[in-house]
């Protein structure tokens, strides 16, 4: 370890001998690979919580009270907890933070010791902490997102001795390294198994099928509503909303959409509608033509559903 500007930065770490701290070298900063992972995040998070109006700008100053936070894990994992929603103190906010980061922990089934991120870093807007969250959230909730691969920055880790502050400098890795990460690249980038499943025999096609229609199913027969022909019962666009509020947990307005739709034109109104919002959390359907769906394009139905399942399957 070499000697490290002891004097001027002995306030940061309050004169305690055997303190630590981590920060990353500001030269890291400006790497292009790390702000463009800042920069899908942000839209990411933005898209998530859209239908609640929460806008975040910046990762350091907007995270760090544990409001945005609540919101992605009552959203993302259906979490309600029992907290101040606005919390103006420091002593408030860390114990919100606390209770969030708990409740995110037990989600992500991290455990709090080996955490790469802890309630002191998140609420001291630690940014290399708040990325290693945030990283992990989209891996447990929105695995089909697409992050920049091999983010690295270069880390110091400073610590309080008798004989001043001392400094380790080290690589940390915030995405998938090298070979995981041309995996992931290769994963985001290859066809869509439903493009595959249609070159199949049609018994396999079938079996698929029926399988999309049972999950659909399930989640409409609150709403009172059975769907019995994939092939044709989501070409106005209407059931296929009201799925869509029901697997991401909000109401669409009905003067949105058409209820009772006639014609074509309204139709694809309500498909592109359905289509827009899965683009805007998360789903990857931009090559999906909505005038294909209305048309009872069969590949381009089912893959719309195929996403949905992938993603609310388990619930």
């Amino acid at each position: 370890m070499a000697d490290y500007g002891a004097e001027e930065k002995k306030d940061e770490f309050g004169n305690l001998q055997g303190a630590e701290r981590r920060f990353i070298q500001p030269t890291s900063l400006g790497d292009p690979k790390l702000n463009k992972l800042k920069e899908v995040l942000v839209d990411w998070i933005n898209k998530t919580l859209k239908v609640e109006h929460i806008v975040v700008r910046s990762l350091e100053e907007d995270l760090y009270d544990g409001l945005v936070l609540h919101h992605l894990l009552r959203r993302l994992a259906g979490v309600q907890l029992h907290v101040e929603e606005i919390a103006l103190s420091t002593d408030v906010q860390i114990r919100k933070l606390d209770v969030i980061l708990t409740a995110l922990n037990e989600t992500l089934e991290v455990n709090e010791e080996t955490a790469k991120w802890s309630v002191k870093l998140i609420h001291s807007k630690d940014l290399l902490s708040t990325l290693h969250l945030l990283v992990a959230i989209v891996r447990r909730f929105q695995p089909d997102l697409v992050l920049p691969v091999n983010v690295s920055v270069e880390v110091i880790q400073c610590e309080v001795t008798k004989s001043g502050i001392k400094a380790d400098k080290q690589t940390e890795f915030i995405t998938f390294q090298s070979d995981s990460g041309e995996e992931l690249e290769r994963e985001s980038t290859k066809e869509c198994p439903i493009d595959e499943l249609f070159k199949l025999e049609a018994h396999k096609i079938e079996t698929v099928k029926k399988a999309i229609l049972h999950f659909v199913n399930k989640n409409m027969s609150s709403l009172g509503l059975n769907v019995t022909d994939v092939d044709k019962q989501f070409a106005d666009g209407v059931i296929l909303l009201l799925l869509i509020g029901q697997l991401e947990g909000f109401f669409i307005p009905l003067c949105d959409f058409f209820l009772c739709p006639v014609g074509s034109s309204e139709m694809l109104h309500n498909v592109t509608l359905a289509l827009d919002l899965l683009i805007d959390r998360g789903f990857p359907v931009q090559s999906i033509d909505p005038q294909d769906i209305v048309s009872q394009d069969v590949p381009a139905t089912v893959k719309v559903l195929y996403y949905l399942f992938k993603r609310h399957k388990h619930k």
